[in-house]
């Protein structure tokens, strides 16, 4: 089992940033490739980010790109998920899941609480 409690969501201005964590728990996390996914109300869970469990892949949304940026410290068992330049769009519950590999979220084993991310015009 994995435990992933993710943080770092809030209320932002259209042009912001945040910077979201996912600590994750249990197992080996370096094992793991890790997700992040958002999902707003009325819409359904849309991929945002992953990256490999060495951090030497990664893949973004076209809507993020540019914008977002992955990354993981294995030493500290977290993955993050930097947010610049924020649309209203944005606004979601934002996950973090893990999985043996990078792909859509059927891949991915164990999932976190979500965090709200809200992003005013």
């Amino acid at each position: 089992q994995v435990q992933l409690v993710e943080s770092g969501g809030g209320l932002v201005q259209a042009g912001g940033s945040l910077r979201l964590s996912c600590l994750a728990s249990g197992r080996t996390f370096s094992n793991y490739a890790m997700g992040w996914f958002r999902q707003a109300p009325g819409k359904d869970r849309e991929r945002v980010s992953g990256i490999s469990w060495s951090g030497g892949s990664t893949y973004y949304a076209d809507s993020v790109k540019g914008r977002f940026t992955i990354s993981r410290d294995n030493a500290k068992n977290t993955v993050y998920l930097q947010m610049n330049s924020l649309k209203p769009e944005d606004t979601a519950v934002y996950y973090c899941a893990a999985g043996w590999k990078l792909g859509v979220a059927g891949v991915y084993d164990y999932w976190g609480q979500g965090t709200q991310v809200t992003v005013s015009s």
